[in-house]
């Protein structure tokens, strides 16, 4: 039986947009999840500006990004909920990526500044105070298995001393590590390099960790429920054993999943009694608000984080509003 073909005809603008998804991954090698992304809210604008009778980028108009927009705001998800304000921006800002490519490719269309985002609220930062911390540490002494001891330990102070995000952190491997000097790359959002640093003490603590290890896998943190016993998991520990293209089917070669970090968070607040919730990113937090709390500058703290924007970084506005507050304690009514 010949193969049928679809004769239905492509949307000019539907084309456009996986020219620039393309154009997305080879000319700016930006990560699948943020191509992904875009596919979905241009997809959506797509089909909304179909709908309203505009199939061609040189019909995008105001008129058409004000309904847009409103439709947004009015969209409701299959759990009854409407778009958070954050998202609503995500996909305003895909389509500015979209028209400023068209722009650049001389297609006749509405230019990208004429898309305001939305304001959206200031970020509410939760952090750990240096107490929370000290009783967040000392809670791992409660572990009665060494091994897992001495790697949440590690894990935490890691944490702590980087500001790694959990993905970050979960994908890291012995052999990026200079313990030594202290400091490793990491590969952030967007794929983009940047080098951190350990505390003596989080450098320490791996040291420590790895001493006790007697397993051959390269992931730096591990479930030791599983790795090391025999020779044959040790040989799929290094990722040399069956299955070895889905890890998913060969826990053994594979380090701690992200979702398997957030637990030992959970585990350590609650013997630790923090009552808040407490996720790795909290610790992301707790270690640009330690940085600025002790002077260093928030374009030094924008360059560890691996913040592309500095507009990111401004969210610790809490730090600011504490030196406000003591000057107008020093200052104020002084008679």
């Amino acid at each position: 039986m010949p193969e049928t073909k679809n004769t239905t005809p492509t949307s000019p603008l539907l084309k456009y947009v996986t020219d620039f998804l393309e154009y997305c991954e080879i000319g700016k090698n930006q990560s699948l999840r943020t191509i992904k992304n875009y596919d979905h809210y241009l997809r959506r604008f797509a089909v909304f500006a179909k709908n309203s009778g505009v199939k061609e980028p040189k019909n995008i108009n105001l008129d058409l990004i004000k309904k847009y927009r409103l439709y947004l705001n009015r969209l409701v998800d299959e759990n009854g909920k409407t778009l958070k304000l954050i998202t609503q921006s995500y996909h305003l800002i895909a389509l500015r990526a979209f028209l400023k490519y068209l722009t650049k490719q001389d297609v006749e269309t509405l230019a990208p500044e004429k898309i305001e985002l939305p304001k959206n609220p200031a970020r509410q930062v939760e952090f750990l105070e240096a107490g929370e911390l000290n009783r967040l540490f000392e809670a791992t002494r409660k572990e009665p298995n060494e091994q897992l001891r001495l790697r949440d330990y590690a894990i935490l102070q890691t944490l702590f001393s980087t500001g790694l995000r959990v993905s970050e952190l979960a994908s890291l491997r012995r052999d990026n590590l200079n313990i030594e000097r202290g400091e490793f790359t990491v590969r952030g959002k967007g794929s983009k390099l940047r080098l951190v640093f350990l505390s003596g003490e989080a450098a320490e603590s791996i040291k420590k960790y790895l001493t006790k290890r007697k397993d051959n896998s390269k992931a730096l943190f591990v479930s030791h429920s599983a790795v090391g016993n025999t020779i044959e998991k040790q040989i799929a520990s290094q990722g040399y054993g069956k299955n070895n293209n889905d890890n998913r089917n060969n826990n053994l070669a594979a380090g701690l999943t992200a979702r398997s970090i957030e637990r030992v968070i959970k585990k350590y607040c609650r013997l630790a009694g923090i009552v808040k919730k407490v996720t790795p990113h909290t610790l992301r937090h707790s270690f640009a608000t330690d940085l600025l709390r002790n002077g260093a500058d928030i374009r030094s703290v924008q360059s560890m984080l691996g913040h592309a924007s500095i507009t990111t970084t401004q969210i610790y506005t809490h730090i600011t509003d504490q030196g406000l507050r003591d000057i107008h304690k020093k200052f104020h009514n002084k008679k």
